[in-house]
């Protein structure tokens, strides 16, 4: 299938993908991800692997995007929910008891 990341133009396959990322060692996830195979990989390490460009030249959500395509599972924490507010004690006992917190 062909891909455009970081304005150049990739013939990628899913198997093509695979063979690239055998052997290769996930970092730690922060962000963005991919999941090649038994492994969740940060989505620019992919994208680097792949395309063997510099990872400033192109975005996460371009690897993510061409991943899709090519059926690999990918998550976006920037899509992700947003955090909880955390409660102190006095709040949250307050909430247990079904009273309203006071602010």
């Amino acid at each position: 299938m062909r891909c455009v990341i970081a304005r150049f133009p990739f013939d990628l396959t899913k198997s093509g993908v695979l063979e690239s990322m055998k052997g290769v060692k996930p970092e730690e996830v922060l962000g963005a991800s991919v999941i090649v195979g038994r492994r969740t990989y940060p989505a620019k390490q992919v994208g680097q692997v792949v395309t063997h460009q510099d990872r400033r030249d192109f975005t996460a959500s371009e690897v993510l995007r061409a991943m899709i395509q090519l059926g690999f599972t990918c998550r976006d924490v920037s899509r992700a929910a947003a955090p909880t507010r955390v409660l102190d004690p006095y709040q949250e006992a307050s909430a247990l008891l079904g009273a309203p917190a006071a602010a």
